[in-house]
């Protein structure tokens, strides 16, 4: 309806040019919102306040000129200028009625869109480095970025989703020297324990795995063990695939997959690191001071200048994610997006600063993050902090195991990701109306229902016979549940456009919450067959958005609960 406003203006506008009433060089951004208050309209612009200083005119003279120059259209009954000169639009009845139609004849597409007009875009997330299970930070991660892949190939994005494996550096080492001392019968307890070694339960499964020869098959690779327990490099090689497999197997029960597995020994391996210096010396933004390789980062909006390579001649951190993110725009991604974890804040400047620094024509402020806040689990109203199996922290399959994987894709996506969430195991278990997740899903279960007791009462109904008769949803619980529908296609690109999955969470909540409220408050399967067959159309309609927005959380959305 907001493309239908906006023609309706645009051509208004046209006339008033046309009239001499506006300069013929404006070029408006006319912008629609929804309005908060019914006795406002449907829907409001703010295109008189806009073009009042061009035009030479009060915003609400020239609201009423616009008005007045508006084709006549059945979807509006009637406009109000309220205000300093917004025009607010009343919508008929019939136009809200077509979202049905809609709905039916797009079916699982409907709220899909070509805005991304089939352009590269990547996302990388999780990113966990290879030393332990998935905790349910990474989780959060997980929901979140997959959330905005499945977004983004909604609307219209050539999507590349990207697991980044830090398989080299000291917690790598540290890994390969906990599980050689478990292989040799040292335990976290020992005086001869590694000072920063891993301690949970999982490195002594890894050590048995190793010592019985046990051969591990990852995403990219085969390893056997040798069984050597004085190799650490084949110690090193054998953990790293053992973990790699076990957190794909974690991301597989969370219906999550990826493209692309980019491993960070492949800088160094490949030379991408080595080139990447070489970039930055010839750009001159280098310099040597104390025996290191400074960046001066400060050029491009960085608080102070950074090490690249240090006096050992080995690199900082920061130095081969500038590789690696110049390898993605070498790869063609337009867009990329990062989700990380909030301590990965401090990088980004560094990162976008690298990449500035090499002068071949990177955007500034690419690539976007998203970076998601901590995660606290509480049960029985009291924080649960450790696991068993990984020794001091919440993992992934706790949580899949323990609630399911709908209700903890949908409990770690349903917040703000700069926001810290709370995930209440309870809350998760409990099938009422306070556990959103359960109250979604029995709004979906319920309109499949509803085409079962048509059949139990011996009814036909077919939905082109149906969409002849939505006039007769007049109800205002019907009216509100219309408008609701006819949001979703906004909310969907409005959440793609700024990487906001929490939006569809909280949009389908809403939407079940109006539906549940329209179904118990009027009867579905009333006598009156052309009424009968309207609701039962409405009812099918709002089933349809709720499985394709809870597909784009990875949620199920089940005929029966």
């Amino acid at each position: 309806m907001k493309e239908e406003l906006t023609r309706l203006i645009h051509q208004a506008l046209d006339s008033l040019i046309a009239q001499g009433v506006l300069p013929g060089d404006v070029t408006p951004q006319v912008q629609i919102d929804r309005t908060r208050d019914k006795s406002h309209g449907d829907l409001a612009s703010n295109v008189a306040l806009a073009l009042a200083k061009p035009a030479q005119r009060p915003p609400r003279e020239l609201a009423s000129l616009i008005c007045a120059a508006l084709p006549a259209s059945p979807s509006v009954t009637h406009t109000e200028i309220a205000g300093p000169g917004f025009i607010n639009f009343f919508l008929s009845d019939d136009s809200n009625q077509a979202i049905v139609r809609t709905i039916f004849e797009q079916g699982a597409a409907f709220g899909h869109s070509n805005a991304g007009l089939g352009r590269k875009v990547q996302v990388e997330f999780v990113s966990a480095n290879p030393t332990g299970p998935l905790h349910v930070g990474h989780g959060r991660g997980a929901a979140v970025g997959d959330s905005i892949c499945r977004l983004l190939a909604a609307t219209g994005w050539n999507v590349s989703s990207e697991f980044y494996y830090n398989d080299a550096g000291a917690q790598i080492h540290n890994l390969a020297l906990s599980v050689q001392a478990r292989c040799k019968g040292v335990g976290p307890d020992d005086p001869l324990w590694p000072p920063d070694g891993y301690r949970g339960d999982y490195i002594a499964d890894l050590a048995q795995a190793y010592l019985r020869g046990e051969s591990v098959d990852a995403e990219d690779r085969h390893v056997t063990s040798t069984g050597n327990t004085e190799d650490l490099d084949a110690i090193r090689q054998f953990a790293v695939a053992y973990l790699r497999r076990e957190q794909d197997l974690d991301l597989k029960a969370f219906a999550v997959d990826f493209d692309v597995y980019f491993l960070e020994s492949s800088l160094y391996e490949e030379g991408a690191v080595e080139r990447t210096v070489a970039r930055l010396v010839e750009s001159g933004h280098c310099f040597e001071q104390e025996d290191a390789l400074w960046l001066r980062t400060t050029d491009f909006g960085d608080d102070k200048d950074r090490v690249m390579r240090k006096r050992d001649g080995s690199y900082t951190y920061f130095l081969p994610d500038v590789a690696y993110h110049l390898n993605k725009w070498q790869r063609g991604f337009v867009r990329v997006i990062n989700e990380q974890g909030a301590d990965h804040h401090s990088t980004t400047t560094r990162v976008r600063a690298g990449l500035q620094a090499l002068e071949l024509g990177i955007p500034a402020g690419w690539p976007d993050y998203v970076l998601h806040q901590m995660v606290t689990v509480m049960r029985n109203g009291e924080e649960v902090k450790l696991s068993k199996r990984a020794g001091n922290y919440v993992t992934l399959r706790d949580l899949i195991d323990e609630v399911g994987r709908d209700a903890t894709r949908y409990f770690l996506v349903a917040r703000a990701p700069n926001s810290q969430l709370t995930f209440d195991i309870d809350l998760a278990l409990s099938q009422s109306n306070d556990n959103p997740v359960y109250y979604i899903q029995y709004a979906h279960a319920r309109s499949c229902s509803v085409l079962r007791k048509l059949v139990e009462q011996g009814w036909e109904w077919h939905a082109h016979s149906a969409l002849q008769h939505l006039n007769l949803l007049q109800e205002e619980h019907e009216k509100t549940l219309l408008r609701r529908l006819d949001h979703y296609p906004e909310v969907v690109a409005s959440a793609a456009a700024n990487n906001e999955p929490h939006t569809v969470a909280t949009y389908l909540r809403e939407l079940a919450g109006e539906f549940h409220t329209w179904y118990n408050a009027h009867k579905m399967l009333v006598e009156d067959s052309n009424l009968r067959d309207a609701r039962v159309a409405l009812s099918q309609a709002t089933g349809q958005v709720i499985a394709n927005g809870l597909g784009l959380l990875g949620v199920s959305a089940p005929e029966v609960m």
